[in-house]
């Protein structure tokens, strides 16, 4: 959660559904009709992935995330005095590092809860001290659910996600925190390395991953939570250092395909850069280095993108209220419906546009407000617009939090909870009287939006190799090197080789009319071995493919071409072809997949059609060009 502190985290309007819904919505301010564990189960089947800015069940049906963040194993102590004195915990609540309520009501009781508010999903969060915790929580914070007595964090949070999946509930784990302490500011959880190194980051997500593989309905890995600046340091997105979220993240989600190659993996942006002082650059970045450099994973339709959003921070406001860390930059909640509308596409939804380099769904896995007790007008209109947002570009959500607790008359402790608690059990839940947030949520829960089968969409997908390899194929991360002592790109193993940047290593892969696969060995090629077509770029070097083979792969040394890795095709491929030069501007074909997109900026970039292949590429090391690609051999498929 973005709480208020020195670093609180948390264009057009983004694409709407192509497809009309297939189905009506209740009135908006019903409340959603809930379903049983049995119901839940039966309408989805795991696991997921995506298809474009989709995400789909096993049967490739849209599988909306209706989901709500049951906090609690990621700690609730704020930083100082005794972890378990109520007055030191977020709210006075102290979780023991369990999903919250545990001592107040069973588990099937807070399902029931879950349930009624119209989820399908939860987020999980978790801190990565849970793994590593040995010793059994006391039996008070497990007080209603006596079976769970005994049972160290790691055990409890294993049954409260069995209990969820065999409840029909899809569960997203979530690297909230390194430590016990509550998110967030500078709280030393800043990072997915801050308190651990980014090895040991790694072992726990490949640990719970193995730990939770055979329950299909432990659908994601949220890898970390509001990355955001240290006291020093900045997080930053592709700059090849130890604070690069961009290649952390990546490297990552391979790994966890790798070892699970069901999973979604899910990606948030940087929540906070720089120092928040009025005169100092500082700002919230979000998904918008995306546009430009976005992820490519071994498994490319299980990508995620998620954003946070509050009404008391803002696109460069930390959310402070006193002390450091104030500045006067406007909150999310002084903007219009208007420009919160832009800004919220400009940070996160802009990338559920289709067929770019960068499409992909996008969760808004973080959202929420005060319920009963919120007297603040503007904070009231800004739940009403932001969730008008949602609705009206059908987007995947998770509001922050589901579970909370109630004092002795009721009183909801942290009033931002959807379900609150008493310590006898009794609840009181947005759906009860006086709770201004419900129309609102009803709004959301029971929109319409698209539903049934998707249609499969091309997919486009960038490689970078500005520090170093790039191999999103999963065959090819098994095989020795190809091309020794040179920088490397292959496309997931779905895909080939459609474009590529002058001077920069960036490349383009796609799917768009892919030939059938056919088995046999790949070949590395570092010269022009097929001259049957004659020589279509005179006096310069070329790379060429054997006919009946298209380039998936290429590497590079200092940006000048060393060899390009070609696969067969188990379709008879047409040997005529064109040259596209690209050595003095773009030559992207008008119309074509991600030319709306900048996937090499600043560089000239070439592209061959959607429905064409590279079979070769075409250099020169005279007029001082040093080697760099200039022209590519396009060949139909058909």
């Amino acid at each position: 959660m973005a709480a208020a502190s020195l670093l609180a985290g948390s264009g057009p309007a983004a694409a709407s559904p192509t497809a009309s819904p297939a189905v009506t919505s209740p009135a908006a301010t019903a409340a959603p009709t809930p379903l049983t564990g049995p119901q839940l189960a039966a309408s989805w089947t795991g696991p997921l992935s995506t298809r474009g800015r989709y995400i789909v069940d096993a049967g490739g049906n849209r599988f909306k995330l209706k989901a709500g963040n049951w906090a609690g194993a990621q700690g609730t102590w704020q930083g100082s005095g005794s972890t378990t004195d109520p007055a030191n915990n977020q709210a006075g609540q102290v979780s023991y590092n369990i999903p919250l309520g545990l001592d107040r009501v069973p588990l099937g009781e807070i399902l029931t809860g879950f349930h009624s508010l119209g989820l399908n999903a939860v987020r999980l969060p978790f801190a990565n001290a849970v793994i590593h915790d040995t010793t059994p929580v006391p039996d008070a914070a497990v007080a209603a659910n006596p079976q769970l007595k005994g049972l160290t964090p790691l055990q409890v949070y294993d049954a409260a996600v069995a209990a969820l999946t065999a409840d029909g509930f899809a569960v997203i784990l979530n690297n909230h925190t390194t430590s016990y302490r509550f998110c967030c500011g500078l709280d030393g959880n800043e990072r997915w390395n801050s308190g651990q190194s980014t090895q040991q980051w790694e072992a726990d997500w490949l640990f719970l991953v193995n730990r939770y593989k055979d329950d299909k309905r432990v659908v994601g890995a949220d890898l970390r939570n509001e990355v955001r600046r240290d006291v020093w340091d900045n997080p930053n997105w592709g700059w090849g250092d130890s604070h690069d979220e961009y290649a952390a993240f990546e490297e990552a989600g391979n790994r966890i395909l790798q070892a699970d190659p069901d999973m979604l993996v899910v990606m948030e942006g940087i929540n906070w850069q720089g120092i928040p002082t009025d005169i100092t650059p500082h700002g919230r970045p979000m998904l918008t280095p995306v546009a430009n450099l976005s992820n490519t994973l071994i498994r490319s339709d299980k990508l995620v993108y998620a954003a946070h959003f509050y009404a008391y921070t803002g696109p460069a406001n930390t959310g402070a209220t006193s002390g450091p860390g104030v500045t006067h930059d406007p909150r999310y909640q002084d903007l219009t419906p208007e420009q919160l509308a832009r800004v919220v596409d400009q940070e996160a939804l802009f990338v559920t546009k289709s067929g770019q380099h960068f499409t992909a769904p996008v969760w808004i896995s973080e959202f929420g407000a005060a319920g009963r007790d919120e007297t603040d007008s503007k904070e009231k209109a800004w739940w009403t617009a932001f969730t008008d947002i949602l609705v009206k570009n059908d987007t995947d959500f998770a509001v922050w939090p589901l579970v909370g607790w109630a004092d002795a008359t009721g009183k909801p402790q942290d009033s931002w909870a959807l379900l609150s608690y008493t310590a006898t059990g009794t609840r009181l839940g947005l759906q009860d009287p006086g709770d201004w947030r419900a129309a609102d949520w009803n709004k959301l829960v029971n929109a319409p939006g698209l539903t049934g089968p998707v249609a499969p969409t091309p997919r486009w997908n960038m490689l970078d190799l500005d520090f170093g390899d790039q191999i999103t194929s999963a065959r090819m991360l098994t095989q020795p090197d190809w091309s020794v002592g040179s920088r490397k790109g292959v496309c997931p193993d779905t895909q080939r080789l459609i474009g590529l940047g002058r001077s920069d290593g960036r490349g383009l892969c796609t799917d768009s009319a892919q030939p059938p696969a056919k088995a046999g060995a790949y070949v590395t090629v570092t010269g022009w071995t097929n001259t049957a077509q004659g020589d279509w770029a005179p006096g310069y070097d070329k790379l060429q493919c054997p006919d009946q083979y298209y380039a998936i792969g290429y590497s590079e040394r200092t940006n000048s071409m060393t060899a390009l890795l070609c696969a067969p095709s188990a379709a008879t491929l047409p040997t005529t072809g064109r040259v596209a030069w690209f050595d003095h501007g773009d030559n992207r074909p008008a119309g074509a997949g991600s030319t709306a997109s900048d996937w090499a900026p600043g560089y000239y970039k070439g592209q061959c059609a959607d429905n064409e292949y590279i079979a070769g590429v075409a250099d020169t090391w005279r007029y001082n060009e040093h080697g760099v690609p200039d022209a590519l051999l396009c060949r139909p498929l058909a």
